[in-house]
Formats: C-alpha cells, sequence, structure tokens
C-alpha cells in the first residue's frame, strides 16, 4: 500500500510551501499552506486510495521523528510506504483535513469531531474525522463510510439460514427488545440498519437515536445524539416515545438511564433495537442486570439476541487447498477429514491472502425456559448452555 514518494518529493520541492514558515505554527501560516494544491493533492490521494482499497480507516499518527499513515482492510491494519521527509508536512496535512471536516484548525489540545464529503467518480463517500491531541501532535482518525454500499440485505450478511430464520421471526414481532452484541467494528450497526430495511414500509414509523449516525436510510427519521446541547441517548429516547413510533433504534445502551427507557418503550407496545458491548449472546443478560435493571423486566422485554464479528474471507483469486495436521484439526473441532484453503497472496488481495470480510453470528431465542433462568440470576455460562440445548450455533461453530 501506499501513494509512493513522488507526491511527497513534489511537496518539498514545490516553491509553493515555505517550510519555515510551517515551523512557526502560525494559524494564518497553516491555513494558507494547507491550501497549498501539492498538499491538497497529498491528501485526496490518501483518502481516494484508501477508499478504492477498501479501508474502513486511516489512521495519521504523529511520533517524535515521524509521521506514521496507516489503512485498516479486512480488520487489520497496513502502513503506507511514505519517506522520512513526511514529517516536515504534518501540521500542514493535519490542517488540511481539519479545514475539510470544518474544524478549527487553531485547536490543538481537545478533541474534536467532524465530516466530510467527497465525490470519487460517480460514487459519494462520508468521512467520519476525529481528532486528539498526543505527545507529538494531533492524531488523526478518518473513517470511510461509502454511500449506498452498505450491505442492506440480511441475506448478503453471512446468516446461516437456521440463524436467519430466527432472527426473521423476532424482528416480526411487535414488541420487545432485540439486542445486537459484540465488539466496535464487528458490524452491528450494519445488522441493524438491514434489519430496519427489512420492516421498514409506510404504515410503520421507525425512529432512530444514533451516536453518529452512519449512513441515511431513506423512509426512516434519524436522529443524531449532540451531548454538547444535552442531547443525550436517555433523553433523545424520551422525546421519541412523543413522537408515536413504532419501532425505535437506540444506537448503544451505555448506562442505566437509557437502559430503564428502552426496557418501558419495549413493555409499552413498543419494538426497540439496540447494541451492548458483550463478548457473546448471553453475556447481554449478565450485563443489562449489572446495570441495575430488575431480572423480571430483562425476562419480560428481551425477546432475542444476537452476537456477531466479521471474519477475513480467503481470496477467490489465489485460493488454494492446504495441508493441516489431524491434531490441530480436532483440537478445534473438526473431525480431522476436513479439506481447508488458504490464499497464496495475489495482486488482487494484494498479497495478504484475503480480500473482504463476512459476518459470523449466534441468536439466543429468549424462551419461556430462559426467562426462568433470567429470573434466577443464572450465570452466563448456564444461559449459553440453555440456549445451546435449544439450537443455538456458537460464535465458535458458526465460524467453523
Amino acid at each position: 500500500y501506499g501513494i509512493g514518494a513522488e507526491t511527497v518529493e513534489k511537496m518539498i520541492q514545490s516553491s509553493e510551501i515555505d517550510l519555515e514558515r510551517l515551523e512557526k505554527r502560525d494559524n494564518n501560516d497553516l491555513e494558507e499552506i494547507a491550501a497549498a494544491p501539492s498538499i491538497i493533492k497529498f491528501v485526496n490521494q490518501l483518502i481516494l486510495e484508501a477508499f478504492e482499497d477498501r479501508a474502513t480507516d486511516i489512521h495519521i499518527e504523529p511520533f517524535e521523528e515521524s509521521l506514521r499513515i496507516r489503512y485498516r482492510i479486512d480488520g487489520f491494519l497496513h502502513k503506507i510506504p511514505l519517506p522520512s521527509t513526511i514529517k516536515q508536512f504534518q501540521l500542514a496535512i493535519i490542517s488540511r483535513i481539519k479545514i475539510m471536516a470544518d474544524l478549527n484548525i487553531a485547536e490543538k489540545r481537545l478533541p474534536q469531531d467532524g465530516r466530510i464529503n467527497l465525490k470519487a467518480g460517480d460514487k459519494e463517500i462520508d468521512l467520519r474525522v476525529a481528532t486528539i491531541p498526543t505527545l507529538f501532535g494531533e492524531s488523526v482518525d478518518i473513517r470511510i463510510l461509502p454511500k449506498g454500499e452498505i450491505l442492506l440485505d440480511l441475506k448478503e450478511l453471512g446468516f446461516s439460514s437456521q440463524t436467519l430464520e430466527g432472527f426473521l421471526s423476532l424482528i416480526k414481532r411487535p414488541h420487545g427488545i432485540i439486542l445486537v452484541t459484540g465488539p466496535t467494528g464487528s458490524g452491528k450497526t450494519t445488522t441493524l440498519y438491514a434489519a430496519l430495511n427489512r420492516i421498514n414500509s409506510t404504515e410503520r414509523n421507525i425512529i432512530t437515536i444514533e451516536d453518529p449516525v452512519e449512513y441515511q436510510l431513506e423512509g426512516i427519521n434519524q436522529i443524531q445524539v449532540k451531548p454538547k446541547i444535552g442531547l443525550t441517548f436517555a433523553k433523545g429516547l424520551r422525546s421519541i416515545l412523543r413522537q408515536d413510533p413504532d419501532v425505535i433504534l437506540v444506537g448503544e445502551i451505555r448506562d442505566l438511564e437509557t437502559a430503564e427507557i428502552a426496557i418501558r418503550s419495549a413493555l409499552t407496545g413498543h419494538l426497540v433495537f439496540s447494541t451492548l458491548h458483550t463478548n457473546n449472546a448471553a453475556g447481554a443478560v449478565t450485563r443489562l442486570i449489572d446495570m441495575g435493571i430488575e431480572p423480571y423486566l430483562v425476562a419480560s422485554a428481551v425477546e432475542g439476541i444476537i452476537a456477531q464479528r466479521l471474519v477475513r474471507v480467503i481470496c477467490p483469486d489465489c485460493k488454494v487447498s492446504s495441508t493441516t495436521e489431524v491434531k490441530a484439526l480436532k483440537e478445534i473441532g473438526l473431525s480431522g477429514d476436513e479439506i481447508l484453503y488458504r490464499g497464496n497472496g495475489c495482486d488482487r488481495c494484494k498479497f495478504t491472502g484475503y480480500r473482504g470480510r463476512t459476518g459470523i453470528y449466534e441468536l439466543l431465542m429468549v424462551t419461556e425456559e430462559m426467562k426462568r433462568l433470567i429470573l434466577e440470576r443464572t450465570l452466563t455460562s448456564a444461559i449459553e448452555e440453555n440456549a445451546r440445548r435449544l439450537g443455538m450455533r456458537t460464535l465458535r461453530e458458526a465460524g467453523e
């Protein structure tokens, strides 16, 4: 990966960039230098190449003697090879990005958040920019959100037929809470958006409250959390209940207050979707109780929980069979007779052996037996074991 040394060399040689002025760190000079054609070209190339390589994030990280730029592709970070002289343009590059995101270039002591809208040919790209001060300057993360490219068909997300059937039965219910759990970057938002897309109709009033709104959904009222002016998840959720909603999406249950309102919403005839950060589906039950929600409310309101991860897919252009010891196969629960595959690496996958990602899922349905276990404050492991007896495939089993 990398936009190469040629552009950086042109920046060094360019008469339009006065490096001495850049060193003075004057805000007026910074704004002028950040508008230099070579700086603009470099930043645009950086973003467009990341988009073409299917990167989800661009990391720009300053260190004492260097400036590191990395792309996150298929969940893994890849460093862009750049000459060490790129460090000279650290302030100009970061200032250019802050100008594009309508951030205050004079403010370097506090984190800032902004957005950029770009066009790449006939495609629109939404960029979410977050800066944070570090020892050697501001570090920048750019989240890449290609408009219109989010998968909104549940059938394309990697569900097994059994799990998909169960999840579809959940989202058709008239009320209750459906939770999606997993770490950051595991595809929770995509799953929720696809679920809303599936049930969206002119007969339903669907309202979301998110932080941030990652993609715009046609026919759905979306609200952006704004803590600076007091619009929190809890306050926004209270207001949504006065808007005659049928379906509510709460981007994340972060605290007891939000959890209580979400539970109350589900128990008063609304279908509520939300997310939690837990390692597995059963862990979501424990998390709600640990937050302070009474077990009887959890048992009454929660209809189902889906845990998920995103895993890399072997590149189809360089896929070959791989010899693996029988002992190793049995250690991961296989019989030892299976044929495994790996990617050799090719131009299409940038010689990583992988291209793209898919989801793996475990779906916990809250049955009458499950409700009894919740009321008894049963351990997470016992809840999971009960779900497995009823046919739930764990994340590990789904990934085999």
